[in-house]
């Protein structure tokens, strides 16, 4: 036991001078207290005691001593660059230079190494290959190691913000060896260090994606930094006065971490007006952006509302939550933060909830809504936003709103039928008015959803456009609304060879032929099965006149141009009338705005109804002129719409599509244009008495025919009037002149010249 003690002293005595020697190598002064040679054993005297050390523990102490050397050596090769990170690996450089400053620093270490391992002998003037092991290149001189670095390791790279990411055939990746003979032989695999994760991949090809899948992601800088640089890779984008970081891939899904599409400004901007209408009926409310990327959306809302609105904004990416705030703090907006994820509850921020206040929460989107209630809910998915619905009507508030924007318009436009059916439920096929299709089909899945929480819906307003279909509706609490909205869900009976359609009638009993609820009568003329079922759909009306009104006052207000002169169409739209000057305050607003469940205090009549050639009307006169109104505003918009070039007719102009809807209005059919289609015209007016009207006042496009007026059609059949089936017909193989032109056009301009002669 005295012996080992008297060891162990001895041993902490010869580190304390070690210590002491390396410090006086530090100042210049003293020799190094390193071993030169194999030492046996060595005495150290120390209190009169001669203690042999052996010679395993000289050998540890000689490789720890060796293990340093190379780490400065490294350090040193690192410090090429002052501006370059010390943690990136030597196979990334600036320059071709420092490569070859690489090969003069190592070459040293090569020799040293290659002397004591090998017989073969380098002179001063080889260098070895930094990038290479022995086994593949050897040293040469400097014009031969010139080109090996340029054409193997600088031009075999991937670029990236200045430096280059060379080839590099050193063992830092493990390859299996591979048996030959009974002897292993270990090759070397050509590979590269990532710049930013510092991750080794074999491929060049493959190294490209990942350094481009960085990109996207916004991590241009390397996690060994711990510095963070500048962020020049951000993008500052301004709309609606409110300023947003985004990254350079802000407009690809799935690729960033804050995905912003400018091309949804205009919903941006629809549902910052419903808000606003809302905000006017109560103050303040709770609204909810449950996915807000960038939180562009919910920034304007605090911003431009300021008291009337609580926003929270919530997302489950951390990266964008980081955004989120960074853009709060960009609109000068305070930040409440509440981060619930793992039992740890959170709150960052200042507690006193004023106008500037923006709370940003961290969560799954369906916990956020089963923990809160809120007046206003916005969601906005990538893809189907199906399955948040149940959350969203389990705690929303009564009389609020859900607005809810579906992207999946792959399968909403029934180019993937399948993916459709097992979202929504719902079957659909290809038509002519395929967007309100989509529309009634979010709005079915919707009603089931707030129906199996026991509440109904009133929609406020449904638009389907290029990018995206948007759906508002006002929540009704009780059984009541619930099984009324349910009602509407109905199946649609389409005619597959005329586009006629009808919703199928309410009741359970079983129809021997349900083809007899078709206006048209194709199931008699055309064999085999001729229509299809769809659905279930929603039937009843998509917009409300009430709030359509007052949305496009609010967007008169804040200067919402875009959306201006869409809500102006949906507002003749859900009336059903030709487009005229709209005028916001209208007669029969007060009787729609009650519609909606609150009461909204806000003028219902114009001046001009006051007005009849400069003297006032009496009260009986308003009384009389309220009664005549009130069933022409309470009457719901017809269901669907034609589209004017589906049924034109070969070989004839078709007039212009304004005066084709006062050929219809004249007629006595309601008529309007649409949003769904620029050129779908939306009327009660069944597809016969539609065909023959456009027929009628279609002009021929061969010379020397009637250039102006209508066409008069056999029988002097009068605008109005019921159409005869055989008429129907003949109208219907005039426009199928494409598969038979010797036989079709034929008889039609020979019934017309017959007719021009008889005038």
């Amino acid at each position: 036991m005295a012996a080992l003690e008297a060891a162990e002293a001895a041993l902490g005595l010869r580190r304390e001078d070690e210590e002491e020697n390396h410090h006086h190598e530090r100042e210049g002064g003293g020799e190094p207290a390193a071993l030169n040679g194999l030492v046996v054993s060595e005495k150290v005297k120390s209190n009169n005691i001669d203690v042999k050390i052996p010679k395993s523990e000289l050998e540890v102490e000689e490789k720890g001593a060796e293990e340093e050397h190379p780490r400065q050596s490294d350090s040193n090769i690192l410090d090429l660059s002052s501006d370059y990170p010390r943690d990136k690996h030597i196979s990334i450089q600036r320059h071709l230079a420092d490569l070859e400053k690489l090969a003069d620093l190592r070459e040293g270490e090569f020799s040293t190494s290659v002397s004591q391992n090998t017989d073969l002998h380098v002179t001063d003037e080889r260098k070895p290959c930094p990038l290479c092991p022995e086994e593949k290149f050897r040293a040469c001189y400097s014009p031969k190691l010139h080109r090996h670095l340029q054409n193997l390791h600088w031009k075999v790279s991937v670029e990236f913000e200045g430096y280059r990411m060379c080839i590099c055939h050193l063992s830092c990746l493990p390859v299996k060896p591979n048996l030959v003979g009974g002897q292993a032989l270990s090759k070397m695999g050509a590979h590269y260090h990532c710049i930013i994760c510092s991750a080794t991949i074999v491929r060049r090809t493959d190294m490209i994606g990942h350094i481009n899948r960085h990109v996207n992601k916004g991590e241009t800088e390397s996690r060994f930094i711990t510095v963070r640089a500048p962020k020049s890779s951000y993008e500052v984008v301004k709309e609606s006065a409110t300023d947003v970081q985004v990254l350079p891939n802000h407009s690809t899904p799935q690729k960033t971490d804050s995905y912003f599409n400018p091309k949804m400004k205009l919903n941006r901007q629809l549902i910052f007006c419903a808000l606003a209408v809302l905000a006017g009926e109560r103050k303040p409310i709770e609204c909810l952006d449950a996915f807000g990327a960038t939180g562009i959306m919910g920034l304007q809302w605090a911003k431009h509302l300021r008291n009337s609105v609580k926003v929270t904004i919530n997302d489950c990416n951390e990266n964008s939550v980081t955004m989120i705030k960074e853009n709060c703090h960009l609109n000068k907006m305070k930040v409440k933060l509440n981060i619930r994820e793992e039992g740890n509850d959170e709150t960052v921020g200042n507690r006193e909830e004023n106008s500037d206040t923006i709370e940003v929460t961290k969560m799954d989107a369906n916990v956020v809504m089963h923990l809160r209630s809120f007046d206003f809910i916005h969601l906005d998915p990538y893809g189907s936003s199906v399955n948040y619905l149940d959350s969203a009507f389990r705690n929303v508030r009564n009389l609020g709103i859900v607005s809810l924007t579906s992207t999946d318009i792959s399968s909403l436009y029934a180019k993937a039928q399948h993916v459709a059916f097992r979202h929504y439920g719902c079957n659909i096929v290809r038509t002519e008015y395929y967007k309100e299709l989509a529309a009634r089909t979010v709005i079915a899945a919707v009603t089931r959803a707030a129906a199996r929480c026991n509440k109904g819906i009133e929609v406020l307003l449904a638009v389907a456009l290029e990018h995206f279909v948007l759906v508002v509706v006002r929540v009704l609490r009780g059984p009541s609304p619930a099984d009324d909205s349910a009602k509407k869900v109905r199946y649609l009976i389409h005619c597959q060879w005329c586009e006629e359609r009808v919703f199928q009638k309410e009741g359970n009993m079983v129809e021997e032929n349900p083809y007899q609820q078709l206006p048209c009568d194709c199931y008699g003329s055309m064999p085999g099965k001729t229509a299809v079922l769809l659905g279930p759909l929603w039937s009843g009306a998509l917009f409300n006149t009430g709030f359509l009104r007052r949305m496009l006052l609010e967007a008169m207000q804040y200067g919402l141009d875009e959306a201006q002169s869409l809500l102006k169409t949906l507002v003749s739209e859900s009336e059903c009338t030709a487009p005229r000057h709209l005028c916001t305050h209208g007669p029969g607003d007060e009787n729609k705005q009650e519609e909606c469940g609150v009461y909204i205090s806000t003028p219902n009549t114009s001046a001009e109804s006051y007005l009849v050639h400069g003297k006032r009307k009496s009260e009986e006169v308003l009384r009389s002129t309220a009664k005549r109104q009130r069933p022409e505003h309470s009457a719901e918009h017809p269901p669907f719409y034609y589209n004017i070039h589906r049924h034109s007719i070969k070989g004839m102009n078709m007039p212009k599509l304004n005066k084709f809807l006062h050929y219809l209005s004249e007629a006595g059919y309601r008529v309007s244009r649409t949003h769904f289609d620029p050129m779908g015209v939306r009327t009660n007016a069944p597809l016969a008495q539609f065909k023959t009207i456009l027929m009628q006042y279609s002009t021929p496009t061969y010379v020397g025919a009637q250039a102006e007026g209508p066409v008069h059609l056999p029988g002097e059949i009068h605008v109005g009037e019921e159409v005869p089936a055989a008429t129907a017909i003949k109208v219907e193989e005039a426009e199928l002149a494409d598969d038979k032109p010797g036989v079709t056009t034929a008889v039609f301009t020979q019934s017309y010249s017959t007719h021009c002669a008889a005038d």
